[in-house]
Formats: C-alpha cells, structure tokens, sequence
C-alpha cells in the first residue's frame, strides 16, 4: 500500500469542489429502470446508454469519479474506445463496484448483508490494470420494527472493513457505504440515533483490519425520515442532525464524506446538501460531497428515452445536475438554478 498514492487518488476526485457520479448500476437495476420507461433492456441499449454519459461535454467541471460497474469497466464507445479512457481524457478517475449485492442475513428476518468477499483480491488486482482507482461496496441497513439487529450491523460492518483493508492493499481508494435506507416510516431521531450506530460499528472494525483512514472515502446516508414519515424536516434541520451526527461518528482523519441520494429527488438532495455546506463547512474536518446515481442521472435518462436523437438534450440535463451538485458541495446552489 502507497497511501501517498491513495491520497493523491482521494484528491483527484473532490479537487475544485467535484463529487462523484455513480454509474454502477447492476444490469438487473439498470433493466428495471429502462422498463419502466419502455427503453428496451439489451446490451447495446445500456451500452449506448453509458456512452451518453462518459462522453458528456465538460462532465469533468463537476465530476472528479465515476463509478462503474462490471459490464460498464469493459464497455467502449461505438469507435472502439473504452470507457476508461474516455473518462480519462476527460479528467475523470474510474472507479468500480465490486460488492455482488445484499442477500438474506441468516437468522435475522427482513436484514440482509453484502456479498462479495470470495476472490475480491483477484478482482481488485484485475480492476486496477483496466484502469480503476476507486472501488465501492455498499451495506444496506433497514430500520424497523427490532432491527436493525447487532448481528446485522457486525456483519455488515466487518464485511465494509475487510473490503477497505483488501482495496488498499491493491493500491484502490475504498469507498465504504454504509447505507440505512429510507424505507419504513421512521423519524429524523430514529434515522440519527441508527446511522451514529452503524457508523461507530464501522469505524471499529475498520481501525481492527488496519485500514488506513486518511486513504478511504466514506459513503454513508444523509440524516432524514423515511420517504413516508408525516413529519418532514426542513433543509437546515436536515443539516443540523446530518452534520452533528457525523460529527460524533466519523474521524476527523477521514478526507471526504460523499452523501449516497438515496432515493430522493435531485432538486432535494442538491438543497440538502447545500445547506449543509451553507451552514458547516468552514468548521468541518472532511470535505462534504456528493456520490448521486439517480439525483443527477434520471433527468437525463428520462430525456434520452432510448432515442439517439435526444442524446444531445439528455447530455444537456447531465451537466446541468452535475453542476447543481458542484454548487451545493460550494454552499452556492439556489432554486434559481433549476429555471436555467
């Protein structure tokens, strides 16, 4: 392990106030979403789907990473390219997932833990010669009625750190992803009180695999109520309990945060975030950024549709999200952005 080097990869991804785009869809995933807007689900439609995207004019402005997945790492443009080193010349680091998914916890109904641990060295090593600098792994955390369970968040846990450990082994910037999803109905206080759970969980077991923090990315939930609470928080208090959070759970050594969207809309979760940067981010010890699937891509996709003629207009409204996020990561985003 270099961590020179990891830091320097950490750096090239939030310099000038970037964040990351996630990309890393599963084909399972990425299908669903084209289904529901009657794109066809093939290989060549979500080829030329990513091709959009890697080959946006000036994604680079607001985009330090993008992560792939797969099938993505191994695609090229319809001239022969590969997606790596479009992202490259465009001044944006590959990054790949490498988790095979959340599956059924044994004896903890309705919890699930991430798979993926079996060969990873041998995947990670593979990865890096195609070019990534940056792998991702995600935990999902669900709250309801008696769980999340200890045994849920150990296992969970334990999986995020032994991931870390092997990425910079291998000389890649982990990004840990401790997800607790919005699903259920529960309050901002309850979301608080279990991501500070998770987080402190995760954080011990990455000091006992020796994972070196000044080197790794954290992607963890923002602070909220589930999507189907009564009570709604404002931005500022979203902030509030986000930032003071964090703030009693994550090591100050930690570089960056990079909030996962997680489900909610992209005018929100740009307002979010910046209000969190507004209020905090002259006093924080890590930077506050943005790992967005759907909050900056779904407009576009929504454009696109399927229809090479829309792909102009579809890379138009990519841009636009991406340098929303930019704003917000600079405490600089307004509504008045979304009229442009």
């Amino acid at each position: 392990m270099n961590l020179q080097t990891l830091r320097e990869t950490v750096n090239s991804l939030f310099t000038d106030n970037k964040g990351l785009l996630a990309m890393d869809e599963s084909t399972g995933t990425c299908n669903k979403r084209f289904a529901q807007l009657g794109i066809p689900q093939t290989v060549e439609t979500r080829r030329a789907y990513r091709e959009l995207i890697v080959t946006t004019p000036r994604l680079g402005d607001s985009i330090g990473g993008a992560i792939l997945y797969d099938e993505t790492i191994r695609q090229q443009k319809s001239d022969g390219t590969t997606f790596v080193n479009v992202l490259m010349e465009a001044g944006i680091t590959p990054g790949i997932k490498v988790d095979t998914g959340a599956k059924d916890l044994a004896g903890h109904p309705g919890e699930n833990v991430t798979e993926g641990l079996d060969g990873l060295r041998d995947r990670l090593q593979e990865y890096f010669q195609m070019g990534a600098r940056f792998a991702k792994w995600r935990a999902v955390i669900t709250i309801g009625p008696s769980i999340p369970s200890w045994g849920c968040i150990e296992a969970n846990a334990h999986a995020l750190a032994r991931y870390a450990a092997l990425c910079q082994e291998e000389g890649l910037v982990p990004v840990v992803e401790p997800e607790v999803v919005m699903d259920g109905d529960h309050t901002l206080e309850t979301c608080c009180e279990v991501t500070e759970r998770v987080l402190r969980a995760v954080f011990s077991e990455l000091f006992t695999q020796r994972v070196v923090l000044e080197g790794m990315v954290l992607k963890p939930n923002m602070v909220l109520p589930a999507m189907s609470a009564s009570i709604q928080p404002t931005l500022d208090e979203v902030a509030d309990a986000t930032v003071n959070c964090f703030l009693r759970s994550v090591p100050a050594a930690v570089p960056a945060i990079a909030f996962l969207s997680g489900g909610q809309r992209a005018e929100l979760a740009s307002a979010r975030l910046n209000a969190m940067n507004t209020r905090f981010k002259s006093r924080l010890p890590w930077e506050l950024a943005f790992s967005f699937a759907r909050a900056i891509q779904q407009p576009a996709l929504e454009i696109w549709n399927g229809c090479q003629a829309n792909v102009a207009a579809a890379q138009r409204a990519l841009y636009h999200r991406a340098l929303c996020n930019k704003a917000a990561r600079n405490g600089i985003y307004s509504s008045d952005m979304e009229k442009q």
